[in-house]
């Protein structure tokens, strides 16, 4: 179907022109997703898919009141900025107010948002076929080997290029296409928790015992031949060398976190009842740590003279607040940041550089457009968990879809808390692909059809045939034909 390429296509390209941050790559991809979601297919939709489309239809018709109140000239409810009044009174001449210190910023900053939410919607609609959803998994994985093995091999060659451009910043780190190497540590970390979870799909399937027999499980693994898993193992190698090779402390770290967890979940029936989940919880972070001894030497001594946070960063977050007290309820307007942030300056922070960033997505959001705003967004993360994990626990095939996604979506969220990973749109917009392939995938086959099939059956005037009815009708057949 077209829009499943060009969903795959979007998916593979977006990390590709420097991380999708610059506006045309932005209207590119929104154009590209757009056409996809006129010709999406909704003959799998349920109703619990339905309903995960209304919540997302509130989600957009509030961030449209918000964006009709920072934009027009005669608002509902928010008010004026009053620097307007003061600028007005300084130049001796009217000025027209807004709710926006930044007029008309807030349209040229909806293309991300837009995106990630046309992205979602799109791995509802792709996802909520079990092998379309599947591809999808599978080309945001080599997708990411690709990105991965570029960043190492750009590195060793020229490393002060990316792409065809000068590499201006964190010349001894690897950052792929990207130009941050935080949002590279968690793009190739999440791509590596993809990776995992395939290898561990594709051993668990090869072997014979329904439960693993863990003291014969060396003998097992060896019956599978090595060239069906060795390219898997290589490509997860290479994102686990890209990550480390980026030296970035948070990203390192939560992406060996979400490996971890998600290793043990996916195994977790196959464990012992009582202390296998501690077991592999305390094996992989055994295991994690030499990784950081052996790999991430430059993350380690990260981490042993600056700590998990810089200190700059943390006072960046308390003037972020400072400015929130201030716009409590619609902000200061979308993508105005970096205007409303110096005169909140701390003066502990260095005068070195501009802050045009919060390193806090969720702060910097409610600074933008409000509390109520930042809540209400909040709340659809947390549902979107809570349908994950409901996914994960609950289905017995394809778990690993919803699995995927709650690892990369949990690793995601706690990194956008101390960085701006979700304000790459060539981070979030695969992730919020595979966000919704994830949730869609969440739900059994079975769930929503009885609904619909009573419906379709009622307006025939037929009542449905019971699958007991069918088999009883179907096995004279079959002992004849036998």
């Amino acid at each position: 179907m077209p829009a499943t390429f060009i969903l795959f296509f979007v998916v593979a390209g977006a990390p590709f022109p420097f991380g999708s941050t610059n506006d045309l790559s932005i209207a590119f991809w929104c154009l590209c997703l757009g056409i996809a979601v006129m010709f999406a297919p909704t003959r799998e939709l349920r109703r619990p898919h339905l309903g995960l489309l209304a919540g997302i239809a509130v989600i957009v018709a509030a961030y449209a009141f918000v964006l009709h109140e920072q934009l027009s000239d005669h608002p509902f409810l928010a008010p004026f900025q009053p620097i307007w009044k003061q600028a007005s009174d300084l130049l001796g001449v009217p000025i027209a107010p807004s709710a926006s210190i930044v007029k008309n910023e807030a349209f040229f900053a909806l293309g991300a948002p837009l995106a990630n939410i046309l992205a979602i919607v799109l791995g509802i609609t792709v996802g909520a076929d079990r092998e379309r959803a599947r591809r999808l998994l599978w080309v945001i994985a080599i997708s990411g080997a690709g990105y991965a093995l570029y960043g190492v091999l750009s590195f060793l060659i020229e490393p002060t290029m990316i792409l065809w451009r000068d590499k201006t910043a964190y010349l001894g780190s690897v950052t792929g296409t990207f130009i941050n190497r935080n949002t590279a540590a968690a793009y190739f970390g999440s791509c590596a928790v993809i990776w995992l979870l395939l290898i561990l799909e594709d051993v668990r399937r090869r072997l014979p015992e329904r439960h693993i027999e863990w003291r014969r499980l060396s003998l097992d693994l060896r019956t599978i031949p090595p060239k069906e898993i060795l390219p898997q193992l290589g490509c997860l190698l290479i994102c686990l060398m890209a990550m480390f090779m980026t030296g970035s402390r948070a990203g390192v770290g939560l992406s060996l976190l979400a490996m971890i967890v998600a290793f043990t979940l996916f195994l977790r029936k196959d464990l012992p009842r009582r202390t296998g989940i501690w077991i592999s919880l305390g094996s992989g972070l055994a295991v994690a740590l030499g990784l950081l001894q052996l790999l991430g030497g430059r993350v380690s001594s990260r981490f042993d003279s600056q700590g998990l946070v810089d200190e700059g960063r943390v006072e960046a977050w308390k003037s972020t607040l400072k400015i929130i007290a201030d716009n409590p309820w619609f902000g200061t307007g979308m993508g105005t940041f970096q205007w409303a942030f110096p005169p909140y300056r701390s003066p502990n922070i260095s005068i070195r550089g501009i802050w045009d960033a919060a390193h806090s997505t969720p702060l910097e959001l409610a600074s933008e457009v409000g509390i109520p705003m930042a809540l209400l967004v909040a709340v659809g993360w947390a549902i979107m968990l809570l349908v994950l994990a409901k996914g994960v626990f609950g289905r017995r095939r394809d778990a690993i879809i919803p699995l995927a996604a709650a690892a990369t979506a949990t690793l995601s969220l706690l990194h956008s808390c101390l960085d701006f990973t979700l304000q790459v749109p060539g981070y979030s917009i695969p992730f919020f692909a595979l966000f919704g392939a994830g949730l869609a995938q969440s739900f059994s086959t079975r769930e929503g059809r009885s609904a619909s099939n009573a419906v379709a059956s009622g307006g025939r005037g037929e009542g449905r045939t019971s699958t007991a009815d069918t088999t009883a009708r179907r096995m004279p057949r079959l002992h004849k034909s036998v």
